[in-house]
């Protein structure tokens, strides 16, 4: 294509482009975030649209981001990399994949969020039905967020899925990463329990996608034989981090609970009380592998907890047993007659070294001796 025809391209899209930023844009809206999103979505459709037009020109992004830049000097959000990154966004977001997650899902129906009275934001994007549409969850997400789940997550149905639970519990940009890190898309819902046979539907449908499998308790290091009480205490002793892994809701009620029951007294390794569900929530850690005779213990446990503590208007109290690992096939025989809902998941755990490496291993304090000795070297 002849140069001066592309020159004439280029102006086109430009202007495109700078009255799209003007039409109904100012200042004060850029900082509201579903606007700024929709300006987004708008200006990586255009930019993906017309790159082709100038293909093996490297500096079709550069020179738009400087002309934009000097249009609006007072706007940011323009540079060639954020260019470069609504690109990305457009095209993550509009591919087949994602247009089709987008048309099942009901995650904004399941977000307890109502949209924005704003039309222009209930009926984002183009509303003509051939092109593709723009999840409404996103207006939510800061873009900031969006930037992290652009660079950290490939599959769309794990981005809506951590798009849905950054809305839901409102998380920040270093939770979502953390949440990401530690595969929680992954982990969710994957507990092997009785749910469905022990209770109402829509109560096991949401205690199912509270638990996790397995579990990372990755913020402690164990002994590789560490024992239950000292596990216990570590997840107590960390009881912020403890939380954050177990999910929003869970309210810590006690360690070794002391239920009696008779002529005898029984401690329950951990009990919590679970907002949400609104029900108590009895974990049971154990560091060896899972045992069918497990479900029976942690079966009394609930009967007694129900019997004592449960008032009227709570549900039925779950269980959730946490072991070091475990045969699902094992674990679905153990529970099956049982009448109490129980879930079983496994955990992880970053493993002490062992004393021989420690002691080779240099402190801290020698470690900071070692470098500044090499620094005067240097001087």
């Amino acid at each position: 294509m002849k140069e001066e025809i592309l020159q004439a391209e280029y102006k086109r899209l430009f202007i495109q482009i700078k009255e799209q930023i003007n039409s109904g844009q100012t200042k004060a809206a850029l900082a509201v975030n579903n606007a700024l999103i929709q300006l987004y979505w708008n200006v990586g459709k255009m930019i993906a649209e017309n790159q082709a037009l100038f293909e093996g020109r490297n500096s079709f992004i550069a020179q738009l981001a400087n002309d934009l830049i000097t249009e609006f000097p007072g706007i940011s959000g323009f540079s060639k990399r954020n260019l470069f990154d609504i690109r990305r966004f457009y095209l993550f977001y509009s591919s087949d994949s994602v247009q089709q997650l987008v048309a099942l899902s009901t995650s904004l129906k399941d977000s307890k969020k109502e949209m924005p009275a704003d039309s222009s934001v209930r009926q984002p994007a183009a509303l003509n039905p051939s092109e593709p549409s723009l999840p409404q969850l996103i207006f939510y997400i800061p873009w900031g967020h969006h930037l992290l789940l652009l660079n950290k997550v490939k599959q769309p149905d794990a981005a809506l899925f951590y798009m849905q639970q950054t809305v839901e519990y409102n998380w920040s940009r270093a939770i979502l990463t953390i949440q990401i890190e530690q595969d929680l898309f992954a982990r969710q819902g994957k507990a092997v329990t009785n749910f469905n046979t022990t209770l109402p539907a829509h109560q096991a449908l949401l205690a199912q996608q509270l638990l996790k499998d397995p579990y990372n308790f990755n913020f402690l290091t164990l002994e590789p034989n560490v024992q239950e009480l000292e596990l216990e205490k570590q997840l107590t002793g960390h009881i912020t981090k403890f939380l954050l892994e177990l999910g929003k809701g869970f309210a810590f009620i006690g360690r070794q609970f002391r239920l009696s029951v008779g002529t005898k007294d029984y401690a329950i390794d951990l009990l919590f009380y679970h907002i949400r569900l609104r029900c108590f929530v009895v974990i049971d850690l154990k560091t060896t592998g899972f045992e069918p005779e497990y479900t029976g213990k942690m079966n009394f446990y609930l009967s007694a907890i129900d019997d004592q503590l449960k008032a009227p208007e709570d549900n039925p109290s779950i269980g959730i047993l946490i072991c070091k690992n475990k045969e699902n096939l094992e674990v679905e025989y153990a529970l099956r007659g049982i009448n109490k809902p129980i879930g079983v998941s496994e955990f992880t755990f970053t493993e002490a070294l062992p004393a021989e490496l420690q002691s080779s291993i240099p402190t801290v304090e020698e470690f900071e001796n070692e470098i500044k000795r090499l620094a005067d070297l240097l001087e």
